[in-house]
């Protein structure tokens, strides 16, 4: 091996442990304020699908036993949180649930969930969602989002004819995958939570 083959292997390798050493630097460093940013966005979230709450508690939750459960349904959807929400009596008024359905067209779509005690859903507040710009992102209008609203249903379906019953959702026109995708998701949340009755 020559002199210049050695120093540029030398070269390549202080390079490669000096940009190793700065992202591992910038990752520390982002580290936390990106953790705190996601724990706000999802704190946002929650109180956005149960506004009248004044507490939010975390319930003991096995993630894998729930997809177990899940996914003898049916549902390609993972519950990643269930949070009990109390008022500000201290009376418990339901469930956040923090969803992620796997079924999307762009990828995961991460969501929450908020269901009252008698089965009501209050709405739906999307975390995380990357569908086709202009079709399934439209899924995170507040139009399509509001379907779900202040509904006490067992089971949602989405039709493409327009919406008739509490239980039907107007599909996204040209983004049937995506509205698939959350409704599956919603149903999940949905029945997860009767089993916690």
């Amino acid at each position: 091996m020559s002199n210049e083959s050695i120093k540029n292997t030398i070269s390549l390798l202080l390079i490669t442990l000096v940009a190793g050493l700065l992202l591992g630097a910038v990752y520390e460093i982002t580290k936390e304020p990106i953790k705190k940013e996601q724990q706000r966005a999802k704190e946002e979230a929650y109180k956005a699908v149960f506004a009248d709450a004044s507490s939010f508690e975390n319930v003991d939750l096995n993630v894998e036993e729930v997809k177990g459960v899940l996914s003898e349904k049916g549902y390609a959807a993972t519950i990643h949180e269930v949070m009990s929400v109390s008022d500000a009596s201290g009376k418990k008024i339901g469930y956040v649930l923090t969803i992620t359905n796997h079924e999307g067209y762009g990828g995961d779509i991460q969501f929450a969930m908020g269901v009252r005690m008698d089965g009501t859903l209050n709405g739906i507040s999307f975390l995380s969602i990357a569908e086709t710009a202009g079709l399934g992102m439209k899924a995170a209008e507040e139009t399509f989002m509001k379907q779900f609203s202040d509904k006490n249903v067992e089971n949602f379906q989405y039709t493409k004819n327009g919406a008739t019953t509490d239980e039907e959702i107007d599909a996204i026109s040209g983004a049937t995958i995506t509205t698939n995708a959350v409704v599956n998701g919603v149903n999940a949340g949905l029945y997860y939570i009767r089993t916690l009755e």
